[in-house]
């Protein structure tokens, strides 16, 4: 098959493809434009989240057999439409699940022992330590909120902790040795520990604001891996000055372009210092010290870089193995 690569990867893919007989054209530089112009020559599409794939995109691609997504979440796609086309759809979630995982725990001891916050004021000269005590892990209820991958990763890694691992997930009946599954009405009782590991939906889009953050029935700590606008900035900046939220660890945020790879969707290459263009709530959240940000970079390891391409290619060549000549 003729496979456009709309973004770059790891050469295993490319690799894999080509050693299974497709032909890989390598489509980096045009633009999605050039891209519909000739959608006709192409029976699939690797992207990661250089742009959307859209009715137009799937209408302008007659011969289209594959749309396959280099990273967890087919949220840059029409699912729904590619589907009703007789489209197969594939992404990789288990090529960057564990490095999640060490991120999403990472995250939560360097909130707990308040490292970022100690290592900042060390290297200013500033020796403060009943301000750093920590606490510790042990003794803990950690709760998930969603159980795929991603969640069972992370609750994998807390098996050398003594903690309580517990998960609400709208599929029923899929718990097992790491970590129980309880109602939210249990959820909200005991979390000492907030983790979010859903997809982007219409039901997650902005779940956890002031009303879901009320339902705690005590302070609790947010860890975010999942994506940015499953949390409302503003309800947490107000939840964290309230000590309703002790701290939060956010690898993802309400204001990332939908291709993940910037931080605003209006500009290009917008400094982070032009405060101007931050809105009010994120620059708030900056300055908070129990807060930890990075650049949407949990899944984004040396080794899950080459998982993710091998997952994918591995997927296309199971379903679209090419005809072999005598």
């Amino acid at each position: 098959m003729n496979i456009l690569h709309a973004d770059t990867n790891h050469p295993a893919l490319i690799e894999k493809l080509q050693q299974a007989g497709h032909h890989n054209i390598e489509g980096y530089e045009m633009s999605r434009e050039e891209i519909l112009q000739n959608q006709q020559q192409y029976d699939g599409i690797v992207i990661r989240s250089r742009f959307r794939i859209d009715r137009e995109f799937i209408n302008a691609a007659p011969n289209l057999k594959f749309i396959a997504r280099v990273g967890a979440g087919l949220e840059s796609i029409d699912v729904e439409y590619a589907e009703s086309k007789g489209i197969k759809l594939f992404s990789a979630p288990e090529g960057n699940r564990n490095a999640v995982g060490e991120h999403a725990l990472g995250m939560l001891l360097s909130l707990f022992n308040r490292l970022n916050k100690a290592d900042r004021e060390v290297r200013e000269g500033l020796w403060h330590r009943e301000e750093n005590r920590g606490e510790e892990l042990d003794g803990k209820t950690v709760g998930l909120i969603g159980y795929g991958n991603m969640g069972k990763a992370f609750a994998k890694k807390l098996r050398g902790f003594d903690v309580d691992v517990m998960f609400y997930d709208i599929k029923q009946g899929i718990e097992d040795e790491n970590a129980r599954q309880v109602d939210y009405d249990e959820f909200f009782a005991k979390a000492d520990v907030v983790s979010l590991h859903t997809p982007w939906t219409p039901q997650t889009h902005q779940m956890v604001n002031k009303e879901f953050i009320s339902k705690f029935k005590k302070p609790f700590w947010l860890i975010n891996t999942a994506r940015g606008k499953s949390v409302v900035t503003a309800d947490l900046v107000l939840a964290l000055k309230e000590e309703r939220i002790l701290g939060a660890g956010l690898d993802v945020l309400e204001y990332e372009k939908s291709s993940f790879e910037s931080l605003f969707s209006n500009k290009k290459n917008v400094s982070i210092s032009a405060s101007d263009k931050i809105p009010e709530a994120l620059q708030e959240l900056m300055f908070m010290p129990h807060t930890i940000l990075s650049p949407h970079v949990a899944g984004w390891t040396k080794e899950s870089h080459k998982g993710l391409a091998e997952v994918i290619a591995n997927k296309i060549n199971a379903e679209f193995e090419p005809a072999k000549t005598e």
